[in-house]
């Protein structure tokens, strides 16, 4: 699999994740029309991680948003109550689709390393074709409040398990030779996030996401196999 086929297959992902944000919150989104609450979804949710990579989320103000979405403040609080109400929707929501992406390619494969293979490079191109999303979260964290700061550590883990399950499954079938899962997992995790937080050294070498993925499924095979 390489980057460009997985993005032909990834088209329009903010506004499924904008349909499905409708879908779940319906009960308390006061615009009742799909489609018109869709499109609006998707310009706040655009528009908070924009001002987000500008000034930070704790900073944003929804008269910000106003400005930015082109939305009454009235017609913001027809879709969340709060800015903590915005940030636990969009936290929610953006976990849920990059593992439910995550899982769906990772099921296809039937060997534990094909499975590694595929969760790195699924995690690596999610990360390129919503980098917001992915600095988002590992920039805000420290800024949430003691309850959304449980919620980013469980999604930080959630994705760790992926791993350690991937890992124990090698073990399983005397591929890998690891002593301890749960460490090897969190140290690959800041491997892949290096891609989307230094971006710009990558950049300047001209090295494209597919060769950083070969280069560490390459680094971490050589590590884990028997």
């Amino acid at each position: 699999m390489k980057f460009s086929d997985f993005k032909n297959h990834q088209t329009g992902f903010v506004e499924e994740i904008c349909r499905n944000i409708f879908k779940e919150k319906s009960h308390s989104i006061k615009i009742k029309k799909e489609g018109l609450a869709v499109k609006n979804l998707m310009n706040i949710y655009n528009a908070a991680l924009k001002l987000s990579s500008e000034k930070g989320f704790s900073a944003m103000s929804l008269r910000d948003l106003c400005r930015e979405t082109g939305l009454s403040m009235g017609a913001l609080y027809s879709y969340f109550s709060t800015k903590e109400d915005l940030l636990n929707i969009i936290q929610e929501q953006g976990q849920q689709f990059i593992g439910g992406i995550m899982k769906k390619y990772i099921n296809e494969a039937d060997k534990a390393e094909e499975k590694l293979r595929a969760a790195i490079r699924v995690h690596l191109y999610l990360s390129e074709i919503m980098p917001q999303w992915f600095i988002f979260f590992f920039m805000e964290a420290r800024y949430m409040v003691k309850s959304e700061q449980k919620k980013a550590i469980a999604s930080e883990l959630a994705t760790e398990q992926i791993f350690i399950d991937i890992l124990e499954e090698g073990n399983r079938q005397e591929v890998f030779s690891i002593d301890d899962v749960t460490m090897t997992a969190s140290v690959i995790k800041p491997l892949l996030q290096d891609w989307y937080l230094k971006r710009w050294k990558y950049t300047s070498r001209k090295i494209p996401v597919d060769a950083y993925a070969d280069f560490i499924i390459q680094f971490i095979e050589k590590t884990l196999r028997r």
